[in-house]
């Protein structure tokens, strides 16, 4: 089976718009939280959230290509040209029809959902744009890039809350690795900062109303009181290692294991257990033909809510015991992109691995004893990491982990 490596890389995250900006604000300890300007979000009783500061679609995309694109889209195209820059794939060097695209995004469209039907409302049926449709549903930003760089492989859509940038990486993984595919775009892209996204998280009672961007999003700290939404996209080029090197392309990482479970629980909430948690885990490690004491670090889900870094630490105790490898949570930087969430933690961790150094759980203070988890802290950041997990779990019982190996020339 062929191994599959990672050849290109983009980013667009509230603590920088591109993959050099992102590394540089995970390694500076950026917090990417300001008060909401999109809208007046003060009958939510939440006023923070990680916008993107400096976003442009226009260096990308053309006016007439935003009228057809819903947000969350223009966030995949924009991620994905850094990649696609990156990674150097074109007509000549890949066959489009074993180049295929698998994205993530767990609502889609909401932006544009909520808009039209604002002018429904007010303004009647018959004034619905006729592009509400294919702006709004959640498999298009995959569409559009797949008709954006002529790939005619597989090109499907992941959505699984939560957990959908780590299920659309998973997925692309196997299409390679079994051989379907020789190269695959993949990732997640979200844009659910708006007044619908907002209000309806607002409700659960899963957002953090904190008014300090250094105390609002606080993962396994004993004073969290619920996430931060974050928007953007994160999209990751994988390949087949022969296909990379014979076309002499840049490799960032390898791909060596994934695992997928349900907890079969709650719609909501995590298996407090965290069984199936810990053995999406154990599946990642078992197909990267490795033990459980190789992992280095995790890149935990870490929403900074009470039941799911609860769960997420029993289950890391649970399959780890006294050997557990070092953790974070980078949404103490981001906030929680929701279905993008899993793909930029996975770039995240891939700049972990290549630079030897951990990114910090920003902002704690006080360790929850219900998380007793070795968290990266000043002291222990810099660190020689082989082999690392992303973890993402998802409303309704998905979990999804990858596992990641640092590539060392060869």
């Amino acid at each position: 089976m062929p191994r599959v490596v990672v050849t290109g890389m983009g980013a667009l995250t509230p603590i920088g718009n591109d993959v050099a900006s992102f590394r540089k604000g995970l390694l500076q300890q950026q917090v990417g939280f300001e008060p909401i300007t999109y809208f007046d979000s003060t009958p939510t009783g939440v006023t923070l959230a990680g916008q993107l500061d400096d976003f442009d679609p226009l260096q990308h995309l053309t006016k007439k290509d935003t009228r057809r694109m819903d947000p969350y889209t223009q966030y995949a195209v924009y991620a994905a040209d850094e990649a696609m820059a990156q990674a150097q794939i074109t007509t000549s060097n890949t066959d489009s029809e074993r180049f295929g695209v698998i994205l993530g995004s767990g609502i889609g469209g909401l932006t544009t959902i909520q808009n039209q039907v604002i002018k429904m409302h007010d303004k009647g049926a018959d004034r619905v744009s006729p592009l509400f449709v294919p702006t709004a549903i959640s498999n298009m930003a995959a569409g559009n890039l797949a008709m954006r760089y002529q790939a005619h492989g597989i090109c499907t859509t992941i959505v699984t809350a939560c957990a959908s940038g780590t299920n659309a990486i998973g997925e692309a993984f196997r299409q390679v690795k079994d051989g379907h595919c020789d190269v695959m775009i993949t990732g997640g892209a979200e844009a659910a900062i708006n007044e619908i996204g907002i209000a309806g998280f607002a409700a659960l009672s899963t957002l953090s109303t904190a008014t300090d961007p250094t105390r609002a999003s606080l993962p396994f700290d004993k004073q969290r009181s619920g996430f931060v939404m974050g928007e953007g996209a994160g999209v990751l080029i994988l390949e087949a290692l022969e296909h990379a090197q014979a076309r002499k392309a840049p490799i960032l990482g390898e791909v060596i294991g994934y695992g997928a479970t349900a907890d079969a629980y709650h719609i909501t909430s995590p298996d407090p257990s965290g069984q199936q948690a810990a053995r999406a885990m154990k599946l990642a490690i078992t197909e990267a033909q490795i033990d459980v004491s190789q992992i280095d670090y995790i890149n935990a889900h870490g929403t900074a809510t009470i039941g799911n870094d609860t769960a997420e630490s029993q289950a890391i105790q649970q399959l780890f015991g006294s050997q557990m490898p070092l953790v974070s949570s980078t949404k103490s930087m981001t906030g929680h992109l929701l279905g993008a969430a899993g793909a930029v933690e996975a770039i995240a961790t891939l700049i972990a691995l290549a630079d030897q150094c951990l990114p910090v759980n920003v902002g704690l203070t006080q360790p929850d004893p219900a998380c007793d988890l070795p968290l990266v802290n000043e002291d222990n950041r810099q660190y020689a990491a082989q082999y690392a997990l992303s973890n993402s779990f998802g409303f309704g019982g998905h979990n999804a982990v990858l596992a990641f190996k640092r590539w060392d020339d060869e």
